[in-house]
């Protein structure tokens, strides 16, 4: 175990909706606002998605992240702000011609897909490194677009944070380091329990931390009632942890948490009861080589 855990909070994601749960944080304000409370609950780092304000779906708009980025900033707050380029990667081809997207497509190329980072310049963005089936779509994420996403990241100062979700990912990111384009150390989220990549269990997660870089900083996260188990997984393989609604809508069964805060605070309690500490923002900062 090490002896300082780093919690990331995932705010808002795009699949948790205020039907399921009137805890999910749509607004830029609401969203800036329970960032802000995890970091209090002891998040060091949150990893934030947007949404339209109006319709509370999913968003790529540069105004909603230039408006929570900003919110957090005005704050004075020391958290570590990581800006999602996920969206606009889920293909859903149509069964007469598979060329043609069907409803549920959300295909933009790669430097639509940086462009908020490239100009707001968190220290970390994500970075997912993934073509894999996601539900019922395609998550398609090919080398040449990583290329690209990935020199942009670097050219404007900001970390990648790898998303991985099999370990075939974990071997692109790999031949991505060597050619260049992600500097050392690199830093790796395990992403476990997503349809239909590696499971949340204790022996696909260890599989992936054996194959990473020797040195890389890694975190790793479970979905839905997994989270938390996954929690206590990574703190016993020296890793770091994410919550958050993006992930889990659950304090426990039957529970609703009733923010990204309640959740900090459960993997806090976990982080030390297994013997390591939660660590500050500025020490997250030197853990994952920022």
């Amino acid at each position: 175990m090490n002896k300082k855990t780093v919690i990331t909070c995932a705010v808002t994601g795009s699949a948790p909706t205020p039907e399921k749960t009137k805890a999910t944080p749509v607004t830029p304000e609401q969203i800036a606002r329970s960032a802000l409370d995890a970091v209090a609950a002891g998040a060091a780092v949150c990893h934030i998605h947007v949404r339209d304000p109006e319709t509370a779906k999913p968003s790529m708009k540069f105004e909603y992240y230039e408006e929570v980025v900003k919110r957090i900033r005005d704050a004075g707050s020391d958290m570590i702000i990581n800006l999602t380029t996920g969206p606009g990667a889920r293909y859903n081809p149509s069964d007469d011609d598979p060329l043609v997207p069907d409803v549920g497509t959300e295909y933009v190329g790669p430097a639509r897909r940086t462009e908020h980072v490239e100009a707001l310049k968190p220290e970390i963005c994500s970075l997912d490194v993934a073509t894999m089936n996601f539900g019922e779509r395609a998550f398609m994420n090919v080398p040449r677009h990583m290329r690209i996403m990935a020199d942009s990241i670097k050219a404007a100062g900001v970390k990648p944070e790898l998303e991985v979700f099999d370990t075939g990912h974990i071997e692109l990111c790999k031949q991505l380091i060597k050619e260049g384009h992600i500097d050392a150390p690199p830093y790796f989220q395990l992403c476990l329990g997503i349809s239909y990549g590696a499971t949340a269990t204790p022996e696909a997660m260890m599989h992936m931390r054996d194959r990473l870089p020797d040195g890389a900083p890694w975190s790793a996260f479970g979905i839905s009632r997994m989270q938390f188990p996954m929690v206590a997984q990574a703190v016993l393989l020296g890793g770091n942890v994410r919550v958050g609604l993006e992930d889990n809508i659950y304090l426990g069964p039957g529970e609703l948490a009733p923010s990204n805060a309640a959740l900090v605070e459960r993997a806090a309690t976990i982080i030390e009861n297994l013997g390591s500490s939660v660590a500050t923002p500025d020490e997250a900062r030197r853990i994952l080589g920022l």
